[in-house]
């Protein structure tokens, strides 16, 4: 029996959530991820497979808010400087995909299809736009989203959701239909201007000091309440401008990226953002038409296999122009060869613009929700093209995790910490995402546990509230940062020492509020210099002066670069040249002699290279 758009939404529920409790345990038991779940599930409920659910241009309205959600809480991952860093790769990498993408789309639909060029430019720049959520969703799930072809895929993922916008005012652009009741471009520019305007002002000024209110009001359930409003209100008041409304989610979140409150929002949004992103899931996979396909299979296989093709060589191409690894080159292409879920978007506003007939939408529509079911399968080929071999599978388990000191990172540095803390009987618990290191330390005696420090609840799992040290050994700068900001933020009471990869990380982990911090390779690089003194002659006295000298300029240097937060402060501090001496480091051996007269005066000299000492 189907259910109508007017059954009792609790009945909808059922449905929903039955289908999505069924399809995606079974679909991860085949190792076949959760996305597909999502859309196998759809496309059995849907009007096009059982029938139990039969409107799902309603439920895709409601689902987009878990899109909204997932947007949010990525920019929450991210701030301004980091955003700044991916520059080039929002602007040139992402730009670059887009055109080139859309413009070898095109072809297709152009040339085999014999579509006329309007359309089929549209539908070409539409099917250049991949699937943030999925694309994310994935990375999330294989703990990916910081690795560079995470980073990478998400700058392209960015400016793709920006490009909607000149998109959709190319489709009206090449309309038939009179726009002259629409806005002039100067107050539609206005608008989208203001409407950013908004958003920066207000997350850079006011939500830190409206969430403070909040919490001291201590109301856990108004906390979440003011998270889902924020991000609401920003995608709405995107969304009345004219933009998308995950831009507006995505700002708010990186302006909300150095708050306080920032591991308390994702906490409370993450049940929501995983719950609706799956129903975005589920109502994609209820738009497949399985007759549809059947009857154009011939034409949808090319055109999924042309795609692919397409994407997956542009995404390659331009990354390894822009002299990217091989590695990380082919997973980031691979994990883009789908159409997303703005060209949903484009199309029907191109049917209604009537640039695009509406049997051409349809196929599109069938093509795009095709290549996302198909992208976990095409980016499970990655391991296939490189030459790293993947991890095996570990369990996180924290059974007897009690230590007083936690160490996070067992690689040389945190290895090397942990031996002078066992040494005085320091109860240690150490954890680890590497299992060949950890299995490697297993054999010789050491207890590791598995798990992945950056995140939250592993840190409360292996006993973070209950520590009174923190230990950060990771190599990886970024996680390092990470986990500093988890543990000060949720677990105050215990100190942070950390491992700093540089002079400029370790000033960021201060502003973050370690404890302490040692760069990797300060003390090795000082007892090297010292032994090289000490090779050269230099008497113990000598050596030790000189290293106290470079230690006190290094501690100077450091706390004029902290206090005005610049890099570049008290490099007067440094000895850029040999040091002018009035006497030599060591006392000559012998007298010299002259080895020949020096004309008029008597002496010795060596001008000609003759004389006494030729005898």
């Amino acid at each position: 029996m189907a259910a109508s758009p007017e059954a009792p939404v609790y009945f909808q529920a059922l449905i929903f959530l039955g289908a999505a409790v069924v399809a995606v345990p079974l679909f991860r038991k085949l190792r076949l991820g959760s996305i597909l779940g999502y859309l196998a599930a759809g496309l059995v409920i849907g009007p096009f497979g059982l029938g139990l659910l039969s409107d799902s241009t309603s439920v895709m309205h409601v689902a987009e808010l878990g899109v909204v959600l997932f947007l949010f809480i990525i920019g929450l991952e991210l701030n301004v400087s980091r955003l700044w860093a991916m520059r080039r790769d929002i602007f040139v990498l992402g730009t670059a995909q887009v055109v080139l993408s859309g413009l070898l789309t095109m072809l297709y639909p152009l040339l085999v299809a014999d579509r006329p060029w309007k359309a089929s430019l549209i539908a070409g720049l539409g099917l250049a736009l991949s699937s943030t959520a999925l694309v994310m969703q994935l990375l999330g799930e294989r703990g990916e989203v910081q690795q560079p072809h995470g980073q990478k895929a998400f700058a392209i993922l960015l400016l793709q959701d920006l490009a909607i916008v000149p998109l959709l005012a190319l489709v009206a652009l090449l309309s038939p239909l009179d726009s002259a009741g629409g806005d002039p471009a100067w107050l539609s520019a206005a608008k989208m201007v203001g409407g950013v305007a908004a958003v920066v002002l207000t997350g850079r000024y006011l939500l830190s000091p409206f969430f403070r209110v909040l919490a001291s009001a201590g109301a856990h359930e108004v906390m979440t309440a003011a998270a889902l409003l924020v991000v609401i209100a920003a995608a709405t008041l995107m969304t009345y401008v004219g933009l998308s409304s995950a831009l507006g989610a995505f700002l708010a979140g990186v302006l909300l990226a150095e708050s306080s409150y920032r591991h308390e929002l994702e906490a409370d949004l993450e049940p929501f953002r995983g719950l609706l992103l799956g129903l975005f899931f589920i109502s994609v996979g209820m738009t497949v038409d399985l007759q549809l396909i059947a009857r154009s299979w011939a034409v949808l296989l090319g055109a999924v296999v042309t795609l692919t093709a397409i994407k997956t060589s542009v995404v390659y191409g331009l990354m390894r122009l822009l002299r990217n690894g091989h590695e990380v080159s082919i997973r980031t292409a691979l994990l883009l060869p789908q159409g997303g879920e703005f060209g949903f978007v484009l199309f029907s506003t191109a049917v209604a613009a009537r640039v695009m007939e509406q049997e051409q939408a349809t196929l599109l529509v069938a093509l795009v929700t095709l290549t996302m079911a198909l992208t976990p399968l095409v980016a499970a080929l990655a391991p296939r093209f490189v030459a790293t071999r993947a991890a095996p599978e570990r369990e996180e388990r924290f059974d007897g995790a009690r230590g007083s000191v936690i160490i996070v990172g067992f690689g040389r540095f945190g290895q090397v910490v942990s031996q002078l803390l066992l040494a005085e009987g320091v109860d240690v618990t150490t954890i680890d995402n590497d299992v060949e290191m950890i299995e490697a330390a297993e054999r010789f005696g050491f207890k590791v546990y598995y798990g992945d420090g950056t995140r939250l609840d592993v840190l409360r799992a292996a006993g973070a509230e209950r520590a009174r040290l923190i230990c950060v050994c990771v190599e990886r700068k970024e996680a390092a940062t990470r986990i500093v900001e988890l543990c000060r933020t949720s677990f105050p009471l215990a100190e942070v020492y950390v491992r700093a990869y540089d002079r400029v990380h370790a000033l960021e982990l201060l502003e973050h509020g370690a404890h302490f911090q040692l760069r990797e390779t300060l003390e090795s690089a000082i007892v090297f210099g010292r032994a090289t003194l000490v090779g050269l002659g230099l008497s113990p006295e000598r050596v030790a002066e000189v290293e106290e000298d470079i230690r006190q300029r290094d501690r100077e240097r450091f706390a004029l670069q902290q206090q005005g937060r610049d890099p570049r402060a008290g490099n007067d501090k440094l000895y850029t040249r040999p040091v002018p001496r009035p006497e030599p480091f060591l006392p000559p051996q012998r007298q010299a002699i002259a080895l020949n007269p020096v004309p008029g005066t008597g002496e010795d000299s060596d001008q000609d290279g003759k004389g006494k000492g030729d005898r």
